[in-house]
């Protein structure tokens, strides 16, 4: 990843800060090189971190597994946050009810879902940034110009409720905060 990569996964990343109070569990979906426990690491009792791509080695609170979200999902306890950070953009469309059960049924009663979409203009931005190499951005074939709004009926409609819509990044990100009743 080039510096702009980074600089970027940091902003997605901060987003998650105020929804995640002292001794929180989390499970990180997508979660690369571990960074959002990183920057977590002082508040949270446990995490979970899943990616299709090879993931980090798992130490005594932060366990990885490589795989598919939800299908490799190890049992265990549900967790107080659920990220999905620049994420849902990239699953198929036959496969974004699954993913959004799958959010669901690993949250607590109460427990929040964080998740960062980028606004539909940005995959022609991206490409251009991309050729010119200000950053290696995302897999040209996963992304599929999503709409922010269909990831709000997606999450309803397995029962979370939405808690909190912004933008940042000039408005081309989306911060979406679900809650599970």
């Amino acid at each position: 990843m080039k510096w702009l990569d980074y600089r970027l996964q940091w902003e997605r990343t901060r987003r998650v800060l105020p929804y995640v109070e002292k001794g929180a569990s989390i499970l990180d979906i997508a979660c690369a090189d571990g960074a959002l426990f990183r920057v977590l690491d002082e508040r949270l009792s446990r995490g979970v971190g899943i990616d299709m791509d090879p993931v980090p080695t798992s130490t005594d609170r932060y366990s990885y597994v490589q795989g598919s979200f939800p299908s490799a999902m190890p049992p265990g306890e549900p967790f107080d946050v659920v990220a999905a950070l620049a994420v849902v953009e990239h699953i198929p469309d036959q496969d974004q009810s699954a993913f959004a059960a799958g959010c669901a049924a690993q949250l607590r009663s109460g427990g929040r879902l964080v998740v960062t979409v980028p606004s539909r203009t940005v995959d022609d931005l991206l490409r251009v940034m991309k050729a010119i190499r200000l950053l290696d951005g995302m897999r040209d074939e996963q992304h599929h110009r999503f709409d922010p709004r269909h990831a709000i009926a997606m999450f309803e409609n397995a029962g979370l409720v939405l808690e909190r819509h912004s933008t940042f990044e000039l408005g081309l990100n989306h911060l979406l905060v679900f809650r599970k009743p």
